[in-house]
C-alpha cells in the first residue's frame, strides 16, 4: 500500500478555471488525480468548484516541499483577477 504521500513526489500548486470563468487555486502532489477531483472523481473536491464543472487547469508550478508550496498558494491567491490570469497567460 503506498503512503499517503511519498517523499520523493513533489509539491504542485495548481489553479484551475472553472466552467463559469472563475480561478481556484491549491496545492497538491498529484496535480492528474487533483482536478480528476475537482471535476467529480471520488468525493475530494472541493465545494468552490462543485458547482462550477467542469474545471481545466491553467497553471501550475512545482514547489520544494509542502511549506513552500503552501506559502506560494497563499501569494498566488492575494493577487487580483489580473495578476492571476497573467501567471496562466505565461504557462505554456
Amino acid at each position: 500500500m503506498k503512503a499517503a504521500h511519498d517523499r520523493s513526489e513533489p509539491w504542485i500548486v495548481y489553479m484551475v478555471r472553472c466552467a463559469d470563468g472563475t480561478l481556484y487555486t491549491g496545492i497538491t502532489t498529484d496535480v492528474v488525480r487533483r482536478v480528476a477531483e475537482h471535476n467529480g472523481e471520488g468525493r475530494l473536491g472541493a465545494r468552490y468548484t462543485r458547482s462550477r464543472r467542469p474545471v481545466r487547469l491553467a497553471y501550475m508550478e512545482p514547489a520544494c516541499n509542502r511549506a513552500a508550496a503552501a506559502r506560494r498558494e497563499t501569494v498566488i491567491k492575494q493577487l487580483d483577477r489580473a495578476g492571476k490570469l497573467a501567471l496562466c497567460a505565461d504557462t505554456p
